[in-house]
């Protein structure tokens, strides 16, 4: 079965499109995405503006056409932070649906980082018994820690890469203050989840997804992504500490000269890496396994859980910690929209 999978994200818009199979893993097929900050186009009320509405419905239309031009036999489309904590969220969803026939799935936090966790769970298998991940998006920061597929507990704070860029470090070259007057705020915020996590007690292994874990990853010394996802790749503590210094001192155009880093997200690494430290140091952890999955391949997995192995169960049950309704935002593409 080929599935098209549709993220809009908070940094960029992607579709992916899969192959899978009974007992094998899913395929990619074909990629298509490009950069679209929604949060670029907030306005005083924070609100998406019509013009960012338009860039928005344009690509959901593009990606349509798209993932139909490549046969795809089921369709699914999700928005995270970018959209859900925008004041007129539900608007723009539904302006999406009548004018492009999508439905997106709107997920909350604690459903982030549940469905992510549960990429994690089937990326690395049964071979840990407790595993904490931390997710790192463009509006928030989520953690997750549990035994089996879903997390016993997850948790979403406002500590999102592009989110403290803006209202922390919005200048090229940041101040000393500016900086420290984020690490207090970064540490008030974790207190909370993370003493809670920490009665839980010392995870078997400790976890990162998302892009900006790679990126500071990759600049401390992880292997490229030419290498392949198979390869083990690793966030020291202290070599991340080392090169926050670094970061603190380097243009946003030096930064994004590092590997592994974007245009787009080079303005954020120095936020995304203060959050990552100041986690690790709140829940003690040394280092954490870079696991190529996220969201986007736990909801897909669900789905294909679901279609491939049980096709008569409905998609409409909502169960457990993260769970999520399936049947939203899901099914076969709409049609082409008619021209005169």
């Amino acid at each position: 079965m080929r599935l098209g999978v549709l993220d809009i994200g908070s940094n960029t818009v992607h579709l992916l499109l899969v192959d899978a199979y009974p007992g094998a893993r899913p395929n990619p097929y074909a990629s298509h995405k490009r950069p679209l900050s929604l949060v670029q186009y907030l306005n005083e009320y924070g609100a998406i503006t019509e013009e960012g509405q338009r860039e928005l419905i344009g690509f959901i239309t593009e990606a349509s056409r798209f993932a139909r031009s490549h046969r795809v036999e089921d369709f699914m489309a999700f928005c995270t932070s970018a959209i859900r904590e925008s004041s007129n969220g539900a608007h723009v969803l539904e302006r999406v649906e009548a004018e492009t026939g999508v439905k997106l799935l709107e997920l909350s936090g604690e459903e982030e980082a549940g469905m992510t966790f549960y990429a994690v769970r089937r990326w690395f298998g049964w071979a840990y018994d407790s595993i904490l991940n931390l997710d790192m998006g463009g509006g928030s920061l989520e953690l997750a820690l549990g035994n089996d597929e879903f997390p016993q507990v997850a948790y979403s704070v406002p500590l999102g890469a592009g989110r403290l860029t803006r209202e922390w470090l919005p200048d090229d070259r940041p101040t000393p203050k500016q900086v420290k007057e984020l690490r207090t705020y970064v540490r008030d915020v974790l207190s909370d989840p993370t003493t809670e996590l920490a009665q839980y007690g010392k995870p078997s292994l400790a976890t990162a997804t998302s892009k900006t874990f790679r990126s500071l990853a990759r600049i401390t010394g992880a292997a490229p992504s030419t290498e392949g996802p198979y390869v083990k790749r690793v966030l020291e503590r202290e070599s991340l500490k080392l090169w926050t210094n670094r970061l603190m001192a380097m243009s946003w155009e030096e930064r994004a000269e590092l590997p592994g880093v974007s245009q787009v997200r080079a303005p954020q690494l120095l936020a995304g890496a203060l959050v990552a430290i100041e986690a690790m140091k709140k829940l003690k952890i040394k280092h954490l396994r870079i696991c190529p999955w996220a969201l986007r391949e736990g909801l897909m997995l669900r789905r294909f859980d679901h279609v491939l192995f049980d096709s008569s169960t409905p998609l409409s049950s909502s169960v457990g910690v993260g769970e999520v309704a399936l049947g939203a935002g899901m099914g076969q593409l709409p049609a082409p929209a008619e021209t005169n």
